[in-house]
């Protein structure tokens, strides 16, 4: 074990040293004192939301869902998207005829070699949260596995008006339940991938996609 490790493991255990061993967590109530519901109308979580995307770098549009496929196709044109991945249950009708469709699916994943050579991916997402211009994605249908949204070098995102929330707490309480059950892992996606280094130069693309792309589909 190393040192790091160790050190960190010795602190939890003095923690805890007086602690009783019938106790446990649910035994404790904990002040919640935070706002838990948001206040604001519809159109401005809207309009906060994609004032806090656009403030990461990332390019946020909104949409009418007749126009959708034309501004997918649109979106594809500009960022030079020839070969799109389309996770499992992605709705068809919405893709566009200009750019060539990589499937995965459960029967049929692709290679983290191909998610790689590919030149974006299009999602939707579960949730997103104005409060922090935060999308969130649970692996749902037309969302995929982790990897999808990991590996290639563009995110195109479809989120609509009705599932954005105002607060961070309203986010986490939508998936409580399904976090309990110990389902699909939670994704938090808030801007384009991007980080420093120790001398605070800019780095872009480590994490997750250098480009991101959020259309918001009004209802």
């Amino acid at each position: 074990m190393s040192k790091g490790r160790e050190a960190i493991l010795e602190k939890i255990r003095n923690a805890l040293r007086n602690v009783p061993r019938e106790e446990r967590p649910e035994d404790i109530d904990v002040s919640r004192h935070y706002r838990r519901k948001g206040d604001r109308e519809s159109a401005d979580v809207t309009a906060l939301f994609a004032e806090r995307v656009g403030e990461y770098k990332a390019t946020i549009k909104r949409v009418n869902a007749s126009e959708l496929t034309a501004v997918i196709a649109e979106s594809c044109r500009q960022q030079k998207v020839q070969q799109l991945v389309i996770p499992d249950g992605f709705p068809r009708e919405w893709l566009p005829d200009n750019v060539t469709f990589l499937f995965d699916t459960m029967d049929t994943p692709l290679s983290n070699g191909e998610l790689d050579r590919s030149d974006g991916v299009i999602t939707t997402c579960a949730l997103g949260v104005a409060q922090t211009g935060t999308i969130i994605l649970d692996a749902g249908p037309g969302q995929g596995r982790r990897a999808l949204t990991l590996l290639p070098d563009y995110h195109l995102c479809l989120i609509r008006e009705g599932q954005i929330v105002e607060l961070v707490s309203e986010g986490f309480a939508y998936f409580e339940q399904s976090v309990g059950e110990e389902g699909p892992p939670i994704t938090f996606i808030s801007g384009p991938s991007a980080t420093s280094d120790i001398e605070l130069s800019r780095v872009e693309g480590v994490h997750g996609p250098r480009r991101l792309e959020v259309l918001i589909v009004c209802d």
